[in-house]
């Protein structure tokens, strides 16, 4: 008859139980945000590959239905109003994201356009570099996109032309412009004075395989010390007594 099992061997028992659980619940749930990513990545590329849309659509479909669309918008560019973003970034260089609202030709609305990177001048670190912005009216090609990301800034003012950031309901409210909730990222070759090889944004799937791997793989250790410990260790132990 096999002796009763101390209360310590149940008490580690259920210990090990609810830590293998845990991890394996916590892989799960990296798995399903991974697959999440994926699955929003995939609407994104299927976005991207679309036909452009024109202002008739633009101004008909809710923002979040058209992020990430081809477009092709016609308007004049509100010049005066354009916004340098520092600490901007592309192909490893430090810049400026140049950002210019353009006026729609409904005349009606206005969306600001993320029209391409300048670098800076860094000894003369106010002095803005030379871009070109053509009068009348234009025609700009991109996607649409979230308004700029904002970075980290010390000082919340953002006035001049020259800023960390944009925030969108302040600009709205500081030009006057009924500035869409969305921007435009503007593609094409170099022009104006403008390089335009944006970055692509990462899924980040990677991330979460990793910690997939390191829940389940903490899982498995805990499962592999709790038989060495409880089970094959004493066995070893006896047998060699």
């Amino acid at each position: 008859m096999t002796a009763a099992r101390p209360a310590r061997f149940w008490a580690i028992t259920a210990a090990a139980l609810v830590g293998v659980s845990a991890t394996l619940a916590l892989g799960s749930w990296q798995m399903s945000r991974a697959a999440d990513k994926l699955a929003l990545q995939a609407v994104i590329d299927q976005r991207k590959s679309m036909v452009p849309i024109g202002l008739d659509a633009l101004m008909a479909a809710p923002p979040g239905e058209l992020l990430h669309r081809p477009v092709l918008l016609r308007g004049t560019w509100a010049a005066r109003q354009t916004v340098y973003l520092d600490n901007r970034q592309m192909g490893g260089k430090p810049g400026f994201y140049v950002v210019t609202p353009l006026l729609l030709e409904d005349g009606k609305a206005a969306v600001v356009v993320e029209r391409g990177w300048v670098q800076r001048n860094f000894v003369e670190r106010e002095k803005l570099p030379p871009v070109e912005t053509p009068p009348g009216v234009v025609e700009v090609r991109g996607r649409l996109a979230p308004p700029p990301a904002k970075l980290y800034e010390f000082d919340h003012a953002a006035h001049g032309p020259i800023r960390q950031n944009l925030d969108l309901a302040q600009f709205r409210a500081e030009t006057g412009l009924a500035l869409l909730d969305l921007a435009v990222q503007q593609t094409g070759p170099a022009s104006e004075g403008l390089l335009r090889d944006w970055p692509e944004a990462a899924s980040g799937v990677e991330k979460h395989y990793g910690y997939v791997f390191q829940w389940w793989a903490l899982s498995g250790l805990i499962a592999f010390l709790y038989a060495w410990f409880q089970f094959i260790a004493p066995r070893r132990k006896s047998s060699h007594g």
